[in-house]
């Protein structure tokens, strides 16, 4: 073999190299966000996850939401007006995810009422007083609980009923998929799947409206 010959052989075996390393390089990214994709898929719903509005809507905002967070508290009754404008075709599905110090106590005070049927009061109390009680570094859990009581929960029941082993494998769970979504902040949404990347009530707005006409609903 002359010396052109090596050089041009040589040549061709790296561009078949370099297409074939691409060609995994690029295989390797995509099965990698294929599985991403599939494991943020399942981490918004669970079972255990409380549901507002109508179980067989067609369309679904998940929230991520942490009891203790004042934009979580602006937002409620947000996410509840988007739902009634279009009622009946929308359910929301809560996620806990437990940032602020002590909000995983107040989780356990939410799961408590929803085993008393009183899901809804409970939580809506606590977002209407949270300032009582979420003080950043210093969160009042008693007054939390108190507020609840207000709302109709039996606190003697409901604190037996709140370090229960169902209740502390809620708290795991949804820790993980927080973990999985990769989720740094609070609220995050999801609308059917669909990450709102641009934050802000219009944009939530616009696209629960996109999801619902391309549903049907």
């Amino acid at each position: 073999m002359n010396r052109r010959h090596f050089v041009l052989g040589v040549t061709g075996f790296a561009i078949v190299a370099y297409t074939g390393g691409a060609f995994a390089y690029r295989e390797a990214v995509a099965s990698a966000a294929r599985d991403r994709a599939t494991k943020v898929g399942a981490a918004l719903y669970r079972d255990h996850a409380p549901i507002i509005g109508p179980t067989e809507a067609k369309v679904t905002i998940t929230e991520f939401f942490d009891p203790s967070c004042e934009a979580c508290r602006a937002f409620y009754p947000i996410v509840k007006q988007i739902m009634e404008l279009h009622a009946g075709k929308v359910r929301l599905v809560l996620r806990y995810a437990a940032l602020h110090e002590g909000s995983d106590q107040v989780v356990r005070i939410l799961e408590a009422g929803r085993l008393q049927d009183k899901f809804i009061p409970v939580l809506e109390a606590l977002l209407a007083k949270q300032p009582e009680w979420a003080v950043h570094g210093a969160p009042d859990i008693e007054k939390a609980w108190s507020i609840a009581g207000s709302a109709g929960l039996d606190l003697n029941k409901a604190r037996t009923d709140a370090q229960t082993d169902p209740v502390t494998a809620v708290l795991a769970q949804d820790a993980a998929d927080v973990e999985a979504v990769g989720l740094t902040q609070t609220p995050t949404f999801f609308v059917n799947g669909k990450p709102l990347t641009d934050f802000g009530p219009q944009q939530l707005y616009d696209l629960v409206t996109a999801e619902v006409q391309g549903a049907g609903a």
